[in-house]
Protein backbone atom coordinates (compact mmCIF):
# COMPACT_ATOMS: atom_id res chain seq x y z
CA UNK A 1 0.00 0.00 0.00
CA UNK A 2 1.42 3.46 -1.14
CA UNK A 3 1.36 5.54 1.90
CA UNK A 4 3.71 9.03 0.48
CA UNK A 5 3.24 11.25 -1.99
CA UNK A 6 4.81 11.80 -5.11
CA UNK A 7 6.70 14.62 -6.35
CA UNK A 8 8.74 12.84 -8.43
CA UNK A 9 8.99 13.81 -12.18
CA UNK A 10 5.87 11.20 -13.37
CA UNK A 11 3.64 9.87 -12.21
CA UNK A 12 2.97 12.71 -10.01
CA UNK A 13 0.01 12.78 -7.40
CA UNK A 14 -3.80 12.57 -8.35
CA UNK A 15 -6.14 14.24 -6.64
CA UNK A 16 -9.16 12.11 -5.30
CA UNK A 17 -12.28 13.73 -8.12
CA UNK A 18 -9.69 12.56 -10.79
CA UNK A 19 -9.76 8.84 -9.52
CA UNK A 20 -13.56 9.40 -9.15
CA UNK A 21 -13.64 10.52 -12.60
CA UNK A 22 -12.38 7.16 -13.92
CA UNK A 23 -15.39 4.98 -11.65
CA UNK A 24 -18.04 6.64 -14.76
CA UNK A 25 -18.96 2.85 -16.46
CA UNK A 26 -17.77 2.09 -19.49
CA UNK A 27 -20.00 2.04 -22.85
CA UNK A 28 -19.07 0.10 -25.96
CA UNK A 29 -16.04 1.74 -27.82
CA UNK A 30 -17.91 1.57 -30.46
CA UNK A 31 -21.49 3.42 -29.42
CA UNK A 32 -23.04 6.89 -29.59
CA UNK A 33 -21.86 7.45 -26.41
CA UNK A 34 -18.02 7.07 -26.31
CA UNK A 35 -19.15 8.95 -29.50
CA UNK A 36 -20.06 11.45 -27.44
CA UNK A 37 -17.40 11.55 -25.13
CA UNK A 38 -14.93 11.54 -27.60
CA UNK A 39 -16.15 14.34 -29.12
CA UNK A 40 -16.53 16.40 -26.32
CA UNK A 41 -13.14 16.33 -25.14
CA UNK A 42 -12.08 17.59 -28.75
CA UNK A 43 -12.94 21.48 -28.23
CA UNK A 44 -10.58 21.77 -25.34
CA UNK A 45 -7.91 19.90 -26.37
CA UNK A 46 -7.93 21.68 -29.47
CA UNK A 47 -7.72 25.19 -27.35
CA UNK A 48 -4.92 23.79 -25.23
CA UNK A 49 -2.82 22.61 -28.05
CA UNK A 50 -3.64 25.89 -29.85
CA UNK A 51 -4.59 23.85 -32.83
CA UNK A 52 -6.87 23.45 -36.23
CA UNK A 53 -6.01 20.05 -36.02
CA UNK A 54 -7.54 16.71 -34.60
CA UNK A 55 -6.23 15.45 -31.31
CA UNK A 56 -5.61 11.45 -31.37
CA UNK A 57 -5.71 9.61 -28.12
CA UNK A 58 -4.11 6.51 -28.10
CA UNK A 59 -3.77 3.83 -25.36
CA UNK A 60 -0.57 3.37 -24.70
CA UNK A 61 2.49 5.61 -23.05
CA UNK A 62 4.06 8.68 -25.29
CA UNK A 63 6.06 6.12 -26.33
CA UNK A 64 3.92 4.46 -28.43
CA UNK A 65 3.29 7.89 -30.02
CA UNK A 66 6.86 8.50 -30.51
CA UNK A 67 7.63 4.87 -32.48
CA UNK A 68 4.66 5.71 -34.29
CA UNK A 69 6.12 9.33 -35.66
CA UNK A 70 9.57 7.70 -36.90
CA UNK A 71 7.12 4.81 -38.57
CA UNK A 72 4.54 6.93 -39.88
CA UNK A 73 7.10 10.07 -41.37
CA UNK A 74 10.69 9.02 -42.47
CA UNK A 75 11.17 8.43 -45.84
CA UNK A 76 14.96 9.34 -45.53
CA UNK A 77 16.61 10.41 -42.56
CA UNK A 78 16.11 11.10 -39.23
CA UNK A 79 17.89 13.39 -36.73
CA UNK A 80 17.21 12.79 -33.24
CA UNK A 81 18.32 16.27 -30.87
CA UNK A 82 19.93 14.36 -27.82
CA UNK A 83 20.46 15.70 -24.39
CA UNK A 84 19.26 13.70 -21.60
CA UNK A 85 17.66 10.16 -21.29
CA UNK A 86 14.84 9.96 -22.84
CA UNK A 87 15.57 12.27 -26.10
CA UNK A 88 19.23 9.72 -26.56
CA UNK A 89 16.85 7.05 -26.53
CA UNK A 90 14.97 8.27 -29.67
CA UNK A 91 17.66 7.36 -31.89
CA UNK A 92 17.87 3.97 -30.42
CA UNK A 93 13.90 3.67 -31.29
CA UNK A 94 14.42 5.12 -34.49
CA UNK A 95 17.05 2.31 -35.91
CA UNK A 96 14.92 -0.21 -34.04
CA UNK A 97 12.43 1.27 -36.91
CA UNK A 98 14.56 0.07 -39.15
CA UNK A 99 15.22 4.04 -40.18
CA UNK A 100 18.16 5.38 -40.88
CA UNK A 101 19.24 8.08 -38.40
CA UNK A 102 21.85 10.10 -36.68
CA UNK A 103 21.72 12.13 -33.44
CA UNK A 104 22.68 15.83 -32.69
CA UNK A 105 24.51 15.38 -29.13
CA UNK A 106 25.11 17.75 -26.35
CA UNK A 107 25.83 16.88 -22.82
CA UNK A 108 22.82 16.09 -20.41
CA UNK A 109 21.65 19.45 -19.08
CA UNK A 110 22.71 21.60 -22.22
CA UNK A 111 20.19 22.97 -24.41
CA UNK A 112 19.84 22.00 -28.22
CA UNK A 113 21.80 25.06 -30.15
CA UNK A 114 19.10 26.22 -32.95
CA UNK A 115 22.44 27.20 -35.20
CA UNK A 116 23.90 23.80 -34.74
CA UNK A 117 20.57 22.57 -35.55
CA UNK A 118 20.51 24.29 -38.96
CA UNK A 119 23.75 23.14 -39.84
CA UNK A 120 22.44 19.59 -39.54
CA UNK A 121 19.98 20.30 -41.52
CA UNK A 122 21.81 22.19 -44.31
CA UNK A 123 23.05 18.88 -45.58
CA UNK A 124 19.51 18.04 -47.05
CA UNK A 125 19.64 14.27 -45.68
CA UNK A 126 17.41 14.55 -42.75
CA UNK A 127 13.44 14.68 -43.36
CA UNK A 128 12.40 14.48 -39.51
CA UNK A 129 13.73 15.91 -36.46
CA UNK A 130 12.66 14.39 -33.22
CA UNK A 131 13.04 16.78 -29.95
CA UNK A 132 12.41 16.66 -26.31
CA UNK A 133 10.91 19.95 -25.60
CA UNK A 134 10.99 19.28 -21.65
CA UNK A 135 14.14 16.65 -20.79
CA UNK A 136 12.75 15.59 -17.60
CA UNK A 137 16.14 13.49 -16.87
CA UNK A 138 18.11 16.59 -16.17
CA UNK A 139 15.71 19.14 -16.19
CA UNK A 140 16.24 21.36 -18.99
CA UNK A 141 13.89 23.16 -21.06
CA UNK A 142 14.77 23.59 -25.17
CA UNK A 143 14.24 26.64 -26.50
CA UNK A 144 11.65 25.55 -28.77
CA UNK A 145 10.28 28.69 -30.30
CA UNK A 146 13.60 29.68 -31.45
CA UNK A 147 14.29 26.03 -32.93
CA UNK A 148 10.57 25.93 -34.85
CA UNK A 149 12.27 29.00 -36.20
CA UNK A 150 15.11 27.00 -37.74
CA UNK A 151 12.99 24.22 -38.67
CA UNK A 152 10.59 26.49 -40.86
CA UNK A 153 13.74 27.01 -42.79
CA UNK A 154 13.46 23.43 -44.17
CA UNK A 155 9.99 22.80 -45.66
CA UNK A 156 11.06 18.91 -46.26
CA UNK A 157 11.70 18.17 -42.52
CA UNK A 158 8.91 17.02 -40.16
CA UNK A 159 9.04 18.19 -36.76
CA UNK A 160 8.15 15.85 -33.82
CA UNK A 161 8.07 17.25 -30.55
CA UNK A 162 7.98 15.33 -26.83
CA UNK A 163 6.18 17.49 -24.57
CA UNK A 164 5.74 14.53 -22.04
CA UNK A 165 6.81 16.72 -19.07
CA UNK A 166 6.01 20.54 -20.28
CA UNK A 167 2.33 20.17 -22.31
CA UNK A 168 0.05 22.16 -19.97
CA UNK A 169 2.56 23.54 -17.98
CA UNK A 170 4.04 26.35 -20.24
CA UNK A 171 2.48 27.55 -23.82
CA UNK A 172 3.38 25.65 -26.94
CA UNK A 173 1.10 27.41 -29.51
CA UNK A 174 1.66 24.53 -31.87
CA UNK A 175 0.19 25.75 -35.65
CA UNK A 176 1.25 29.74 -34.75
CA UNK A 177 5.39 27.76 -34.06
CA UNK A 178 4.67 25.53 -37.20
CA UNK A 179 5.25 22.69 -35.49
CA UNK A 180 4.09 19.40 -36.95
CA UNK A 181 3.31 16.73 -34.40
CA UNK A 182 3.23 17.34 -31.03
CA UNK A 183 2.80 14.20 -28.30
CA UNK A 184 1.94 13.80 -24.60
CA UNK A 185 0.96 11.40 -21.81
CA UNK A 186 -1.47 11.68 -19.30
CA UNK A 187 0.64 11.16 -16.17
CA UNK A 188 2.88 14.61 -15.84
CA UNK A 189 1.40 18.04 -15.78
CA UNK A 190 -1.90 16.56 -16.98
CA UNK A 191 -2.35 14.61 -13.24
CA UNK A 192 -3.46 12.10 -14.37
CA UNK A 193 -2.58 8.02 -14.15
CA UNK A 194 -0.45 6.54 -17.13
CA UNK A 195 -1.74 4.57 -19.95
CA UNK A 196 -3.37 7.63 -22.44
CA UNK A 197 -1.22 9.37 -25.48
CA UNK A 198 -2.74 12.29 -26.60
CA UNK A 199 -1.08 13.51 -30.10
CA UNK A 200 -1.77 16.25 -32.77
CA UNK A 201 -0.46 16.15 -35.81
CA UNK A 202 -0.53 18.53 -39.05
CA UNK A 203 -1.56 18.41 -42.50
CA UNK A 204 2.02 18.23 -43.71
CA UNK A 205 2.43 15.66 -41.45
CA UNK A 206 -0.52 13.58 -42.91
CA UNK A 207 0.68 13.97 -46.64
CA UNK A 208 4.12 12.67 -45.30
CA UNK A 209 2.43 9.87 -44.07
CA UNK A 210 0.72 8.74 -47.15
CA UNK A 211 3.93 8.42 -48.89
CA UNK A 212 5.22 6.05 -46.40
CA UNK A 213 4.99 2.55 -46.29
CA UNK A 214 4.97 -0.26 -43.34
CA UNK A 215 3.61 2.66 -40.95
CA UNK A 216 2.06 -0.46 -39.07
CA UNK A 217 -1.69 -0.49 -37.93
CA UNK A 218 -1.66 0.50 -34.25
CA UNK A 219 0.55 3.77 -34.68
CA UNK A 220 -0.86 4.47 -38.11
CA UNK A 221 -1.51 8.26 -38.56
CA UNK A 222 -3.83 7.28 -41.25
CA UNK A 223 -5.93 5.22 -38.94
CA UNK A 224 -6.07 7.53 -36.28
CA UNK A 225 -7.79 10.38 -39.05
CA UNK A 226 -9.87 7.61 -39.87
CA UNK A 227 -11.56 6.91 -37.08
CA UNK A 228 -11.24 10.84 -35.31
CA UNK A 229 -13.35 11.72 -38.30
CA UNK A 230 -16.06 9.00 -36.73
CA UNK A 231 -15.20 10.23 -33.30
CA UNK A 232 -13.67 6.88 -32.23
CA UNK A 233 -10.05 5.29 -31.89
CA UNK A 234 -8.48 2.87 -34.56
CA UNK A 235 -8.84 0.39 -31.51
CA UNK A 236 -10.25 -0.12 -27.84
CA UNK A 237 -9.25 3.35 -26.06
CA UNK A 238 -8.78 3.12 -22.07
CA UNK A 239 -12.38 4.65 -21.50
CA UNK A 240 -11.54 5.51 -18.05
CA UNK A 241 -9.02 7.49 -18.43
CA UNK A 242 -10.74 9.62 -21.62
CA UNK A 243 -13.62 10.22 -18.59
CA UNK A 244 -10.52 11.32 -16.13
CA UNK A 245 -9.01 13.47 -19.44
CA UNK A 246 -12.60 15.16 -19.56
CA UNK A 247 -12.63 15.81 -16.42
CA UNK A 248 -8.90 17.48 -15.87
CA UNK A 249 -9.55 19.44 -19.28
CA UNK A 250 -12.64 21.17 -17.55
CA UNK A 251 -10.98 21.95 -14.17
CA UNK A 252 -8.10 23.22 -16.51
CA UNK A 253 -10.18 25.95 -18.37
CA UNK A 254 -12.35 26.17 -15.08
CA UNK A 255 -8.74 27.50 -13.49
CA UNK A 256 -7.52 29.04 -16.84
CA UNK A 257 -5.03 28.25 -19.07
CA UNK A 258 -2.57 31.64 -18.54
CA UNK A 259 -2.98 31.03 -14.52
CA UNK A 260 -2.39 27.46 -15.00
CA UNK A 261 0.93 28.47 -16.48
CA UNK A 262 1.74 31.19 -14.32
CA UNK A 263 1.30 28.60 -11.23
CA UNK A 264 3.62 26.03 -12.48
CA UNK A 265 6.36 29.00 -13.42
CA UNK A 266 6.08 30.38 -9.50
CA UNK A 267 6.17 27.20 -7.79
CA UNK A 268 9.42 26.28 -9.73
CA UNK A 269 10.60 29.46 -8.93
CA UNK A 270 10.20 28.71 -4.87
CA UNK A 271 11.80 25.20 -5.19
CA UNK A 272 14.47 27.33 -7.77
CA UNK A 273 15.03 29.61 -4.37
CA UNK A 274 15.14 26.42 -1.67
CA UNK A 275 17.94 24.97 -4.39
CA UNK A 276 20.20 28.62 -3.74
CA UNK A 277 19.46 28.65 -0.69
CA UNK A 278 20.71 25.23 0.70
CA UNK A 279 23.94 25.88 -1.59
CA UNK A 280 22.96 23.46 -4.18
CA UNK A 281 22.88 24.35 -8.05
CA UNK A 282 20.28 23.37 -10.62
CA UNK A 283 22.15 20.94 -13.08
CA UNK A 284 20.97 23.09 -16.51
CA UNK A 285 21.78 26.44 -17.02
CA UNK A 286 19.22 28.47 -15.24
CA UNK A 287 17.52 30.33 -18.35
CA UNK A 288 16.98 26.89 -19.75
CA UNK A 289 15.32 25.58 -16.92
CA UNK A 290 12.50 23.46 -16.40
CA UNK A 291 9.13 25.04 -15.30
CA UNK A 292 7.64 21.54 -14.25
CA UNK A 293 10.31 20.01 -12.55
CA UNK A 294 14.19 21.07 -10.98
CA UNK A 295 17.02 18.84 -11.66
CA UNK A 296 19.56 19.44 -8.82
CA UNK A 297 23.02 19.04 -8.82
CA UNK A 298 24.11 17.61 -5.87
CA UNK A 299 27.63 19.87 -5.76
CA UNK A 300 27.57 19.58 -1.47
CA UNK A 301 27.69 15.41 -2.13
CA UNK A 302 24.89 14.12 0.34
CA UNK A 303 23.95 10.94 0.06
CA UNK A 304 21.49 11.41 -2.78
CA UNK A 305 19.42 7.98 -1.73
CA UNK A 306 19.86 8.12 1.91
CA UNK A 307 18.50 11.73 1.79
CA UNK A 308 15.48 10.62 -0.48
CA UNK A 309 14.68 7.35 1.31
CA UNK A 310 14.53 9.30 4.57
CA UNK A 311 11.97 11.93 3.04
CA UNK A 312 9.74 8.73 2.30
CA UNK A 313 9.70 6.65 5.31
CA UNK A 314 9.57 9.61 7.69
CA UNK A 315 8.13 12.19 5.99
CA UNK A 316 5.82 10.24 3.49
CA UNK A 317 6.65 12.45 0.71
CA UNK A 318 8.74 10.79 -2.56
CA UNK A 319 11.21 12.82 -4.56
CA UNK A 320 14.00 11.23 -7.01
CA UNK A 321 16.85 10.47 -6.06
CA UNK A 322 18.61 11.10 -9.95
CA UNK A 323 17.92 9.24 -13.14
CA UNK A 324 20.36 6.83 -15.23
CA UNK A 325 24.45 8.10 -15.62
CA UNK A 326 23.67 11.03 -13.37
CA UNK A 327 21.64 9.04 -10.82
CA UNK A 328 22.76 10.16 -7.63
CA UNK A 329 24.73 13.01 -9.10
CA UNK A 330 21.15 14.79 -8.63
CA UNK A 331 17.97 14.90 -7.44
CA UNK A 332 14.46 15.55 -9.26
CA UNK A 333 11.53 17.42 -7.51
CA UNK A 334 8.26 18.06 -9.16
CA UNK A 335 6.30 20.80 -9.27
CA UNK A 336 3.96 19.93 -12.09
CA UNK A 337 0.06 19.10 -12.31
CA UNK A 338 -2.05 19.88 -8.98
CA UNK A 339 0.60 21.21 -6.96
CA UNK A 340 0.04 24.58 -4.99
CA UNK A 341 2.07 27.27 -3.03
CA UNK A 342 0.84 25.38 0.18
CA UNK A 343 1.72 21.40 -0.98
CA UNK A 344 4.84 22.86 -2.28
CA UNK A 345 6.23 25.18 0.31
CA UNK A 346 5.24 21.51 2.95
CA UNK A 347 7.62 19.59 0.88
CA UNK A 348 10.48 21.87 1.51
CA UNK A 349 9.63 22.21 4.92
CA UNK A 350 9.93 18.41 5.02
CA UNK A 351 12.93 18.40 2.89
CA UNK A 352 14.59 20.81 5.60
CA UNK A 353 13.99 18.74 8.69
CA UNK A 354 15.61 15.85 7.06
CA UNK A 355 18.45 17.16 4.90
CA UNK A 356 19.62 19.03 8.00
CA UNK A 357 21.19 15.05 9.03
CA UNK A 358 23.01 14.61 5.58
CA UNK A 359 24.68 18.28 4.88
Amino acid sequence: MIDYKLHIPGPVNIAPETYQSMSTPVMGHRSQDFVALYQSCQPNLQKLFQTEDPVFLSTSSAWGAMEGSVRNLTNKKVLCCMCGAFSDKWLDVSRRCGKSAEGLQVEWGKNIDPDDLRKQLSSGEFDVVTLVHNETACGMMNPLQEIMQVLNEFPDVISVVDTVSSFSAVPIPKDEWGIDVILTGSQKALAMPPGLALLTVSERAFRRAEEVEGRGYYFDFLEFRKNHEKGMTPSTPVIPLIHALKHTLEKIFEEGVEARHTRHAELNQMVHAWVAEKGFELLPEKQFASKSLTCVKNNLEIDVAGFVNALREEKKLSIDGGYGKIKGKTFRISNMGDETAETIAHLLAQMDEVLARFV
